[in-house]
């Protein structure tokens, strides 16, 4: 019997480790030596008399532990009173953790009953054999215990202390290389705040909203960039939290998926580069461990990391940044920053404001194999000791969250669902390869690491549907069907449009309308038309399905949309936002059938200006469902202009009086018109960051056998073009009718510190970049990309880095102050008002927008009716004061009509500002939500691919290079990731830093000269792929590779293979491999994890040698 050591190591192996009672005094001698070596600051004689004043303690010996990625090791503050534990709960741990809070755990040394064992003791590895369980000693709360974490402040010292300025409201976000590491957002401040180490963190997790105090700026760390001298360092990206791609100027495009009919469009587009898997990389000439921040050290004192764990930090002012005086306190923090530019502000959390709901969706995976071997070795003990299995019942297991922001937690094992128990109690050992849903339930500042609650299994984590389900719960999205109340809000089938609205509506059932969408899309929202007036002018229409019609406020139809926010999409399925009577049938514009639209008219001249505008509810019957496919076919002239159209069995079936004559006739005007549309949107400074996109090839089982990369293409901006400037023209009306509740979308600008390193980063390389402005920007990057006519992976690799320094767009009510006026824009449109209001069957701020925009255009009438029965000269017409192209602001303030839109808003349930701020802040959740599952979902096929092919060869360019690790672009999948070659059996590294040039050679001697703990170096086949060079097979001719079996599948010319000495066309490198910043390097990719961890794709370098 023992009690638990946890040591960490960079393998993910579980593997348990005990302390022991008996072994050899040799070994004890030893391994004091090494760890007095090691570490002569912190010495055996530490003991817990340290922290309490003298107090004596049989404890000695150091029992310090390995830090995960350093060398050295530290003393952990230890419990204060040994007599104070007599009451134990087990703890089976299965699994060396990785995780820093649980290496800084008091490591005592009691039995069952709580006594202290030996003075002195050594480690003994434990093999999945071992015969006792591991404990952790767990204090009675009777006792005094030792708080590791500083109280959290009260809600009432908290808002004063944010209103005098000593603190500041932030969002939480971990790194995901390195869970210490975290940083905090601060509105109005463009850089972002450390948090350093578990204690600066005090219990904050991923997105909690949180109270932070700043440090005195002597404390700050230097920031993590580029010098004068570190030119192989990468782009840093120091949040590598941020969950997803930046949006940008495809806001609102209909550059869409198969299934995603009007993506949201990031910066990037590189959809296939998870947001935690970006580049994070030093600025310093050797890159750093990762886990170097938080020692967590005992002073003399007995304070942890120089703060005592009972006290908060009330006296702030002694080491914080002084804004307390009058004036803004975010203005003075950041003329702080921008006096200490070369330095990032550190600060430590006081309080968690707002919880985030990522506590409560957590999912990993169970340790416990050690707890069942260890109840099977009692078994023949239990009728003595009858203490000691009643200890094993009401133990703790380990917990190991899927995503690396969490830590570690304990599950009481009381509390598990009846059906694990069971299978523990049946010795089913396999209860370790199935995920689990858990919730954090507390988290004491005398606990290092949360205790969970565990909800429900999942299935095995190789299974793509657990996986799934998985995914859905971690961000919180219902995949349940629509209820009954939601379902009882809907018309009933057959219906038709109603009588009243035909009297209501302007009815354009004779106009030439289409649609144009993904071929496989269901769910139409919009609809194009176009008609030629005199002198070059153009009317073009924009219709949008009227969703707002049969989604009346306040109904459960209602809140249920608003709950939802956003349809989720999985790839080749979707969970609908709506249910699929509306968002399929009802309310999709489908081909030859009534339907209920909104609809804006323009007249465009030649130049693209819009001359007058007309804005309403009609009714609208489209005569032909377009794909992009055919769109493009169109465009690239596939039909000459006599009408002499000959129509394959592709194309879709023409409904009404109309000839594909005018569709192709219309297609091509909008086609001009957009070109005319998108030109001057760049002229007036918009930005474009395009990027391929990867796509994955299903086989009828809905299995990935392949991927291909696309681009958008002329149609998919055509339709762009138009749903813009129906999202700008619409922004404009509501804000001019209700200024104080209008759902508005925004776009801040970039990161000036991360676009500056981007500017560096080309300059170096002989890019000249302007980031003086948005404009300037993208037509600096045009200009790169034909001067990279001939490396377009490089440009591909600076577009992903050009939408790091991008923000986040967002949701927000023009109402809410907290958004000055100035902040409202849209920094990539480069316009100062934009919304949604183009996808009502797939985002709810859409409809909000609609009910919002039809009160406008209501109280427009009721005000032209009132000045109509006031006999008004010269308004014999009718006149659009609220929507039309002019503006009158006196009208518009005058108090016939204010009480004219406070009428429609009322009618039309226009929320307040309050209410409106709430909603838009919950879009905004469930938006990034949404991203954060369309990713995982592309990780998810991706490694589904990879497990399947077992092997993947691909070429690399690399990203960021240093003595430890390298950061590389895989080519065929578009992704980022590392290599880390420290410490490597039979593995020399040379790192010439004047140069910054990587040496990688191969040497028979096992280790290299170099000081390690035991059990530290890694085997050579974990960073490389070692070829024999008479292995290696010439390259297969391609007319034989058609003749080969579908178990084998050609990925853009280059060949998927569970076989090394297969047939691939990769050549290998060979020793010694030299390695520069932009090289490319052949690398293998594999699948990782699955029913032994979270998934991850593992890359290695593809090396061909006869050693």
């Amino acid at each position: 019997m023992g009690c638990l050591v946890v040591e960490s190591t960079q393998s993910q192996t579980r593997t348990e480790e005990t302390i022991t009672e008996n072994g050899s005094k040799d070994k004890r001698k030893n391994r004091r030596s090494r760890r007095s070596k090691r570490n002569s600051s912190l010495s055996a004689s530490s003991s817990v008399s340290q922290i309490h004043g003298g107090e004596s303690s049989p404890v000695e010996g150091d029992c310090s532990l390995n830090r995960m990625g350093s060398d050295e090791r530290h003393q952990l503050p230890q419990a204060s009173n040994a007599g104070g534990f007599n009451s134990l709960s087990t703890m089976d741990v299965n699994e060396q953790t990785a995780d820093e809070n649980l290496q800084n755990m008091p490591a005592l040394m009691l039995d069952i009953n709580g006594e202290l064992l030996s003075n002195s003791c050594h480690d003994s590895a434990v093999n999945e054999e071992s015969t006792g369980p591991v404990l952790l000693a767990r204090p009675n709360i009777c006792q005094i215990q030792q708080k590791y974490f500083p109280a959290h402040w009260s809600a009432e010292a908290v808002t004063e202390a944010l209103e005098r300025g000593d603190a500041f409201k932030a969002l939480f976000r971990v790194n995901a290389f390195n869970r210490l590491e975290a940083y905090c957002k601060i509105d109005g401040v463009q850089t972002d705040v450390l948090i350093s180490g578990s204690v600066a963190q005090n219990r904050a997790v991923e997105g909690d909203i949180v109270a932070i105090v700043i440090d005195h700026p002597s404390l700050w760390t230097k920031m993590k960039g580029f010098n004068e001298n570190a030119n192989h360092s990468a782009l840093i990206d120091d949040c590598v939290c941020q969950p997803e791609a930046v949006e940008y100027a495809r806001d609102s495009s209909k550059g869409k998926s198969k299934l995603d009919p009007e993506d949201d469009h990031d910066c990037s587009r590189n959809y296939s580069v998870p947001a935690e898997k970006r580049i994070y990389y030093e600025n310093e000439s050797s890159v750093r461990e990762m886990a170097h921040l938080d020692s967590t050290e005992v002073s003399e004192n007995g304070y942890i990391n120089g703060y005592h764990p009972s006290t908060s930090y009330s006296s702030s002012a002694d080491y914080s940044v002084s804004v307390s005086d009058d004036g803004n306190a975010v203005e003075k923090l950041c003329a702080v920053v921008s006096s200490f530019s070369s330095k990032r502000p550190t600060g430590k959390v006081v309080a968690v404001i707002e919880s985030s709901l990522r506590r409560d969706t957590v999912v990993g995976f169970l340790s416990v194999k050690q707890r069942i071997y260890g109840r099977e070795s009692n078994k023949k003990e239990s009728r003595k000791n009858k203490h000691r299995l009643t200890a094993l019942n009401r133990g703790h297991i380990l917990l190991t969250p899927n995503d690396p922001k969490f830590t570690k937690m304990t599950v009481p094992v009381k509390n598990l669902p009846e059906c694990i128990k069971k299978r523990l109690d049946s010795g089913d050992a396999t209860v370790e390869m199935d995920l689990v849903a858990a919730r954090i339930v507390n988290w004491g500042e005398e606990s290092y690491i949360p205790e969970a609650h565990v909800m429900h299994m999942f299935g095995r984590g190789s299974d793509v549907e657990a996986q799934i389900a998985a995914i859905l719960f971690e961000n919180a999205i219902d995949p349940s069907e629509f209820s009954s109340e939601v379902l009882s809000c809907l018309p009933h089938i057959p219906w038709k449009v109603p009588v009243e609205e035909l009297q209501k509506r302007r009815d354009l059932r004779n106009l030439c309308v289409f649609t144009i969408d993904p071929a496989s899309a269901i769910d139409l929202d919009d609809a194009l038309s176009v008609d030629r007036l005199s002198d070059g002018v153009f009317r073009v229409g924009v219709h949008i399905a009227d969703a707002s019609y049969f989604v009346l406020p306040d109904t459960a139809l209602d809140i249920d949309a608003q709950i939802r926010s956003t349809s989720v999409y999985l790839l080749r399925t979707k969970l609908p936002m709506l249910p699929p009577l509306l968002s399929e049938n009802l309310c999709s514009l489908k081909p030859g059938v009534d339907r209920l639209a909104f609809s804006i008219f323009w007249d465009i001249n030649p130049a693209g200006e819009v001359l007058d505008r007309w804005i309403g509810r009609t009714i609208i019957k489209s005569c032909c469902k377009l794909s992009y496919e055919h769109a493009q076919e169109i465009i690239d002239g596939a039909f000459d202009n006599r009408g002499s159209i000959s129509i394959g069995n592709h194309w879709p079936q023409l409904h009404g009086q109309f000839k594909w004559f005018d569709v192709i006739g219309s297609v091509r005007s909008l086609h001009e018109i957009s070109k005319v549309l998108k030109e001057n949107r760049f002229t007036h400074g918009a930005l474009s960051l395009e990027s391929p996109k990867m796509d994955f090839v299903f086989d009828e089982d809905g299995v990935p056998y392949d991927s291909v990369f696309s681009e958008r293409k002329e149609s998919n901006f055509l339709v762009e073009e138009f749903m813009l400037l129906a999202n700008r023209t619409v922004a404009e009306i509501i804000t001019r009718a209700y200024p104080t509740s209008a759902l508005l979308r925004r776009h801040p600008e970039p990161n000036v510190r991360k676009l500056k390193e981007f500017e560096t980063f080309c300059n170096k390389h002989g890019l000249h970049l302007d980031v003086s402005s948005c404009g300037h920007l993208h037509h600096s990057l045009e200009r790169i990309k034909r001067e990279l006519e001939y490396d377009s992976v490089l440009f591909d690799i600076l577009m992903s880095y050009a939408a790091r320094p991008m923000q986040l767009a967002a949701y927000f009510c023009s109402g809410d102050f907290n958004y000055a006026e100035e902040g409202w824009g849209h920094y990539a449109l480069a316009i100062p008002l934009y919304t949604h209001f183009t996808s009502p069957l797939r985002r709810y701020p859409d409809i909000i927008v609609h009910r919002t925009l039809a009160a406008a255009i209501d109280a427009e009438e009721m005000y032209w009716k009132q000045r109509m029965l006031q006999k008004l000269k010269g308004e014999d017409a009718v006149i659009r004061y609220f929507t039309g192209i002019c503006f009158d602001k006196d009208t518009m303030e005058s108090p016939e009509a204010q009480a004219a839109l406070s009428a429609a808003a009322a009618k039309h349930r226009v929320p307040g500002t309050e209410i409106l701020a709430d909603v838009a802040g919950h879009c905004n959740e469930r938006k990034l939500a949404s991203r954060r599952v369309k990713d995982a979902m592309h990780k998810l096929y991706m490694w589904n691919l990879l497990k399947k092919k077992e092997i993947l060869f691909s070429e690399a360019r690399v990203l960021g290079i240093g003595p430890k690790f390298m950061s590389i672009y895989i080519l065929k999948l578009a992704i980022e990731r590392r290599i880390y070659y420290d410490e490597v059996e039979g593995l020399k590294v040379e790192w010439l830093e004047n140069t910054s040039t990587l040496v990688l050679s191969q040497f028979l001697n096992k280790r290299s000269n170099k000081r390690s703990s035991p059990g530290k170096f890694r085997p050579l086949d974990e960073v490389a792929l070692i070829a024999d060079p008479c292995d290696l097979k010439p390259e297969m001719n391609l007319s034989e590779w058609d003749d080969k079996e579908d178990g084998e599948s050609k990925l853009d010319g280059e060949i998927l293979k569970s076989d090394v000495s297969g047939i691939i066309n990769i050549e290998p490198a060979v020793f010694p491999l030299t390695v520069r910043l932009l090289s490319t390097i052949p690398v293998t990719l594999h699948a990782v994890g699955g029913d032994n961890g979270p998934l991850d794709i593992g890359t290695r370098l593809y090396i061909s040698s006869y050693l």
